[in-house]
């Protein structure tokens, strides 16, 4: 049974049944990293959104090409074409070189989503190795009329695009000069950046020749010019975070309808925050940020976070913190113990794959409701309680329900623990008293045992040591 997709589209502001442009295939394109810092826990939060996107156009049987760039040169400290380029300036700060900060931020990043279990693009694209590309996209425009040049740079003219501030639902008269860029020369309060001119003064390290003069390009203007590269003029998918929504998605639509005279993208989809307990969103500019290296030293696993990021949808706000952290850590060990409990328990022959192929569309339909996980695990854990299925078919729905999660449930094994010699001895002669039948001995050396972290477990194949 064919079920179709649905997603929510910020260009329409509701929920549409996903049709490919070409039948079988879906062309995606995602928001990358600045690469001059580290991500921290919200970016990553859009990047695990970004992963559960593609596993599910995977599951229905999509052919994805997908393709992230990385910002290495650029981006500006202010998303209004103000401020310092964001690697040049921490090239500065830590005495390195700017290629140097790019390829150390770019490989920390991948890292991280290898620890995540996020599936990597088809295609990793850098600015600054599509300067030529750039310079195309704003001859095209230079030629129809939408540019025009100040002292610091060449600026795309919004308001010759009437479509402007339609995406974002920008109230263009109402903005109050200096409220969202500051004007200067610009002609407009909205006009933005596409080549920005570098002056010996400020000893820029990454920099280009261009027919307008020595300079490097603007943030928005890469992402058209790379995705158009690899995806076309018109492809499927956009995605982001919530943030790229009023500026930067706004001026990639705009700049790239202009140039080529067609829709840019049919569906843009978008991540709502990471927020902080007491203190809003998380951001880099604000100061201090979690990363995942800090969950880890708090002895969190990736996975752990994942299952944590799953727990939300994606358009919600999700509240951290580590209260509530620890509960998705907890969830997540039990549902391994559950995994591993019905893996050493599986029947040789009776798989009912009718069953099993019903269950499969009923998660197929939640999932493909706007990726809804927090509903999907609510049917897998429905999955490991139901008594009418048996372990081998639990066990099959679990590996095939994994590739949306990607929690590596196939690798769930039995922890191995190092247990004492002390809590062995104590072991063997809590035994030894069952045997004897003195129980008020055998019952405080049991409480004895747990007061030091480890539990006895008794089986009918004799008693067993776990670690609380």
């Amino acid at each position: 049974m064919k079920i179709p997709i649905k997603l929510y589209n910020t260009l329409t502001r509701k929920k549409e049944t996903f049709k490919p442009i070409k039948a079988g295939k879906v062309g995606l394109y995602s928001c990358g990293p600045t690469v001059y810092n580290y991500a921290h826990i919200g970016n990553l939060r859009t990047y695990i959104f970004n992963d559960i996107l593609k596993r599910i156009l995977l599951y229905n049987g999509y052919d994805v090409k997908h393709v992230m760039n990385i910002t290495d040169v650029g981006h500006l400290t202010s998303d209004e074409d103000e401020g310092e380029d964001k690697v040049e300036m921490e090239a500065k700060k830590e005495h390195k070189t700017a290629i140097e900060i790019a390829k150390f931020y770019s490989r920390a990043f991948q890292s991280d989503i290898e620890q995540l279990n996020i599936l990597p693009p088809s295609i990793w694209c850098k600015a600054t190795e599509h300067i030529a590309e750039q310079i195309t996209l704003i001859q095209q425009l230079e030629k129809k009329g939408y540019t025009y040049k100040t002292a610091d740079g060449i600026y795309f003219d919004t308001s010759k695009f009437k479509n402007y501030g339609k995406f974002a639902k920008l109230k263009i008269k109402q903005l109050k000069a200096g409220a969202r860029i500051k004007i200067g020369e610009k002609k407009s309060k909205t006009d933005f950046a596409l080549w920005k001119f570098s002056f010996p003064e400020q000893k820029r390290q990454m920099e280009w020749q261009s027919p307008w003069g020595k300079g490097f390009p603007g943030w928005h203007l890469e992402c058209s010019a790379m995705s158009m590269r690899y995806l076309g003029e018109h492809f499927d998918i956009h995605t982001g975070g919530i943030d790229h929504i009023p500026v930067h998605h706004e001026n990639e639509i705009a700049q790239s309808e202009v140039a080529t005279g067609k829709k840019f993208v049919n569906y843009w989809i978008h991540a709502n925050f990471l927020v902080m307990s007491d203190e809003g969103k998380m951001s880099k500019s604000a100061g201090e940020f979690l990363r995942l290296q800090t969950l880890i030293e708090k002895n969190y696993s990736p996975l752990d976070y994942r299952y944590f990021c799953l727990t939300a949808h994606y358009r919600s706000e999700l509240l951290f913190s580590w209260q509530n952290l620890d509960a998705a850590k907890a969830a997540f060990s039990n549902m391994k113990n559950k995994v591993l409990e019905v893996k050493q328990n599986l029947e040789v022959t009776g798989t009912r794959t009718e069953k099993i192929k019903k269950k499969k569309e009923e998660f197929k339909k939640i999932i493909n409701d706007d990726l809804n996980m927090p509903a999907a695990l609510a049917f897998f854990w429905n999955i490991l309680k139901n008594e009418e299925l048996k372990n081998n078919e639990k066990y099959a729905l679990m590996l095939n329900f994994d590739h949306i999660f990607g929690l590596q449930l196939d690798k769930v094994k039995k922890e191995e623990i190092e247990i004492p010699e002390k809590i062995k001895q104590l072991a063997e002669k809590r035994e030894q008293a069952r045997k004897s039948k003195d129980f008020k001995l055998a019952d405080e050396l049991r409480e004895k045992i747990k007061k030091q972290g480890f539990w006895i477990d008794d089986t009918e194949q004799g008693y067993e040591i776990k670690k609380i």
